[in-house]
Order: structure tokens, then sequence, then C-alpha cells
């Protein structure tokens, strides 16, 4: 594969990561903003009419469950999490894009933070999603490594 191929494929996946890092931030910011009443109230609403159907869904049943159960400083912390996580791929996408060098190490410690903690949510959650997301992490990773290492070799040495 050449290099501007690359190039081509390695911005592609920074945009993606990006627009995945702001979505994170709307979210905690919603997250934030949303009162406890109005989370258990969309939750009944969504669950209404399956549990209507079957008292015992699975699914249903634990969403209810989980927000009649999510308290205060749960939703405080997935808001901050949300947020900061979002935050903090945002500056790295935007740095990376840039060809900012500190951006490149930068991604590598944090992205490689970022799918130690997916692992070991995954773990406890056995979420797919969790796996998804840790394979086009290090998939970026590779991609980011490749390119650090030609803005390295273009770069004057300081």
């Amino acid at each position: 594969m050449n290099e501007r191929r690359i190039r081509q494929i390695f911005e592609i996946s920074l945009l993606l990561k990006g627009a995945h890092a702001l979505i994170e931030c709307i979210g905690g910011v919603a997250l934030y903003l949303v009162s406890m009443n109005s989370i258990v109230a969309l939750v009944n609403m969504i669950t209404q009419e399956e549990l209507i159907e079957d008292p015992n869904d699975f699914v249903a049943t634990h969403l209810l469950s989980a927000a009649q159960n999510f308290s205060v400083g749960s939703k405080e912390f997935y808001a901050f999490y949300l947020l900061s996580h979002g935050a903090i791929k945002i500056l790295l996408v935007i740095g990376l894009l840039r060809n900012r060098l500190w951006a490149y190490p930068g991604s590598l410690v944090a992205l490689g933070l970022f799918v130690l903690y997916q692992l070991y949510r995954f773990a406890y959650t056995q979420a797919f999603g969790l796996i998804l997301l840790t394979i086009f992490d290090l998939f970026l990773m590779v991609l980011i490594w490749h390119e650090y290492k030609l803005v390295r070799h273009r770069s004057p040495a300081p």
C-alpha cells in the first residue's frame, strides 16, 4: 500500500475518532444537565411497551433497574468521564491533524491507557462494543506510529 493511501486512511480514522470524541463530549454535557427523574422517565417510556408485553423481559427489566438505581454520584462520574475522555481525544486529534510532534506520543500513551481500561471494563461487562472500539484504537495506534516515524524523519533535528 502506498504512503498516500495510508495517509488517507489515517486522516479518515482520525476524523472518525474525532466524531466519536465529540459525541462523548455532547453526551457528557447532556448527562450532567439531565435530572435523575428525567433519566428514569425516559427509560420508563422506552421500556414500557416491552414490559407490558413481557413483564420478565431481560433487557427491559435490567435497563429499568439500572435507571432506578442510578445514583447522582454515578451520573456525575459518567458525565465527567465522557466529557474528559472526549475532550482529551479531540485535543489529540487536532494535534495529529496539524502534525504536532507532541500529539503522536501523547496519542499513543492516551490510546494505550484507553485500550487497557476498555479491556478491563470488557472483563466485567463482556460488551462487544468495547472489543470493536479496542480493535479500532489499536488499528489507529499502528497508523499513528507509522505517521510519527514519517513526521520525525521529515522534521529537522533540534
